[in-house]
This record gives C-alpha cells, sequence and structure tokens, in this order.
C-alpha cells in the first residue's frame, strides 16, 4: 500500500495545479497534459521496479553494507547526497551521448511547463539510469535507503516542474528550483545544456552548467526540431529512428482529454493489487492499460473509430478481469466503474451534438 501513495499523490498534486491555472485564468494544454501522464505509465512502473530488481541483484554481490560501519542516518545523507551526484552526471550524459538523449528526449518533447511534464518521461529511462547508480552499489548502500533517497529526488524533480509556486533567488544557491529547471528545459542557446543538477544546485556550479533564467532572455521549451503525436509508442521509439515525424493535430477537448486521468487510475489500481497479482493476472491488467492509452492517442488525434475501439477495450477487459477474479480487488472495480461513467457521459455529449446538427433532429 505505501508504494501506492506516491504515484497517486503525483495525480493529485498535478490536478491540483490544473485548477490553479484554471482559477488565473492561465491557458491549459490539454492535449499535451494528456501525452505526459499517456506516454507508457504502466510500462514506465514496470522499469522502476526493473531498477530496483537490478539494484537489488548487484547489492547481493557486495559482502557488505555502509549499515554495518555507520549508523542509519549518517548512511542515508551520505546516500542522499552521492545519489544527486551521480543523477547529475546521469542527466548531463543523457543530453551529450546520443543513445542516452534519443531515450531522454521524451521528457524535453513537452512544449508547456507544469507538473505533468514531471510524469512524462521514456519508457527505458530507469534501464538505462541503474548504471550511474553503481558507485552507491559498491559504497554498499542498502537497496531499501537506495528507495527512499531516489523516491524522495525524485519527488523534488516533479515538483520543479510546477508553474505555480515562485521562489526567492537565494534559494538557487543551493536548491535546484522551478525556475532553475526551466531554464534547462530551454533550447535557447544561452539555455541549452543547464542546470542538470536534480535536488542540489552545487553541481552545476561545480561543473560549469548552472545558468539563471534571464529577464531578457524568455525559455523557449520542447525540442528544436519538433513533432505531435496522440500515439504513446511513437513517442517512446521514435527518438530512435530516421523515419520522418509527424505532424498531427491534436485535440485539446477538456473532456477527451481527461480520459488520460482515468487510464492513470488504472495505473494506481494496478500499483495497489501488484503484490497480490498472479503472472497472468498481471499481464492481463497491463496490456489492457497499455491498449487504453494507445486508443486514447488515436482519440486525441481525431480517429473515427477510436471511441469504437474504446468502448470494445473497456467491455473486454471488464469481462476478462472479472473472469480471472481481478473484480475482488476495490481499487479496480472502483476504476473500471469510473471509467464506464465517464464513457457514457462522452458518448451521451457525441450523440447530442448530432441530433443538435441533424436538420431533423435524428
Amino acid at each position: 500500500m505505501s508504494i501506492f501513495i506516491g504515484p497517486a499523490l503525483l495525480l493529485l498534486l498535478v490536478a491540483i495545479e490544473l485548477l490553479i491555472l484554471k482559477a488565473l485564468n492561465k491557458p491549459i494544454p490539454w492535449s499535451e497534459i494528456t501525452m505526459n501522464l499517456n506516454s507508457g505509465q504502466i510500462l514506465l512502473w514496470l522499469g522502476r521496479g526493473l531498477e530496483v530488481l537490478g539494484y537489488y541483484y548487484m547489492a547481493t554481490l557486495i559482502p557488505y553494507q555502509l549499515t554495518d560501519y555507520l549508523g542509519l542516518f549518517w548512511v542515508v545523507l551520505i546516500a542522499f547526497i552521492l545519489w544527486d551526484h551521480q543523477f547529475y552526471w546521469l542527466h548531463n550524459l543523457h543530453h551529450k551521448i546520443p543513445l542516452l538523449w534519443y531515450i531522454h528526449e521524451v521528457h524535453h518533447q513537452g512544449e508547456h511547463f507544469n507538473s505533468s511534464l514531471g510524469i512524462r518521461n521514456s519508457w527505458f529511462s530507469s534501464i538505462s539510469s541503474l548504471p550511474f547508480f553503481l558507485p552507491l552499489v559498491f559504497l554498499g548502500i542498502p537497496v531499501e535507503v537506495f528507495v527512499l533517497v531516489s523516491s524522495i529526488h525524485y519527488f523534488v524533480q516533479f515538483y520543479n516542474h510546477n508553474d505555480v509556486i515562485k521562489h526567492p533567488k537565494w534559494m538557487e544557491k543551493v536548491f535546484i528550483t522551478p525556475s532553475l529547471h526551466k531554464v534547462h528545459h530551454g533550447v535557447n542557446r544561452e539555455y541549452l545544456n543547464k542546470n542538470c543538477g536534480g535536488t542540489f544546485s552545487i553541481w552545476d556550479r561545480i561543473y560549469g552548467t548552472h545558468q539563471q533564467e534571464l529577464e531578457e532572455v524568455p525559455v523557449k521549451l520542447g525540442l528544436r526540431k519538433s513533432f505531435s503525436t496522440g500515439s504513446p509508442i511513437l513517442v517512446n521509439i521514435l527518438p530512435f529512428l530516421k523515419s520522418p515525424r509527424p505532424n498531427a493535430k491534436l485535440n485539446n477537448d477538456p473532456l477527451l482529454n481527461l480520459a488520460s486521468f482515468l487510464l492513470y487510475m488504472q495505473l494506481l489500481s494496478f500499483i495497489a493489487i501488484q503484490e497480490q497479482l498472479t503472472i497472468v493476472s498481471g499481464t492481463v491488467f497491463v496490456v489492457f492499460v497499455v491498449l487504453g492509452t494507445i486508443i486514447l492517442g488515436l482519440i486525441q488525434e481525431g480517429k473515427r473509430y477510436a471511441w469504437s475501439m474504446w468502448v470494445f477495450n473497456l467491455i473486454a477487459s471488464s469481462l476478462v478481469m472479472n473472469y480471472i477474479g481481478l473484480f475482488d480487488f476495490q481499487y479496480v472495480i472502483v476504476s473500471v466503474i469510473a471509467t464506464a461513467v465517464y464513457t457514457c457521459i462522452v458518448v451521451f455529449r457525441g450523440l447530442t451534438a448530432r441530433i443538435r446538427k441533424s436538420p431533423r433532429g435524428f
């Protein structure tokens, strides 16, 4: 249950930020937020599991643990600082080595700075990150401490994508702030490949990559050669290919894009019950959620057949999940019911819109 809290909190904070932006009458890039939440989160979660599993197995090869010599407080403190240093180089080299950049590019595809961008990452990001944390393994940092400090750092990085809370400049002498990280996302010449730190800004100062936001240079976000697609597959795979990049016109309708929150709820359901799932039931769950993300991409691109696929996936997944016993879990039932109610609302709205357009009413 404890691992459920983190991802659930992220979704809640994204929703709160959107409400604040709405109250401030700021434009909300719904289609991009959908992709940020829909970029394959369940595969990202599985990748994170592989990262932790990989660390665990490497740690078993080390015949000692740092906790054998130091108290837990000092071990956590050392791990916290060392993790952040290693993340700096992880981040820096993901901008400079082409293969690693193809992975990290997914995060930089977003052209609007908001909390949901902090959730958008490549399917392969956890796997490519693991080698950079080998020094923690060799130092004897236990896997439990690794998970703790990495979770804290990742939450700080998520926070640093918010576009609501402002911070005094003096904080930038110690910490990476949203302003500093926004600079990192800039494609301006002045900002390119700057501020690679995760939590502490000292690493950028030491290694010469620190850059404050300049009033005279507005930050231009995204990629130098941007593209647009609703497909989470293309978002993750295209960076590795030389094929032409699409420029699809995406639907910015808030109601349609609400589906991304429902798919994220299904991810939360999976996280909450994953330890109780068999290989078969877990695989079935993952497959249906992945299909949902693909179909949502088609909906975003305005494909006429996409809603039929959405309804079919909802019905098929409900029947199969019930058959294999997944409806024994309350989380699954709640997420499926919420998706069903949402689907009925969208379909009803579509039907009433057609009736209004028809000259005879039907």
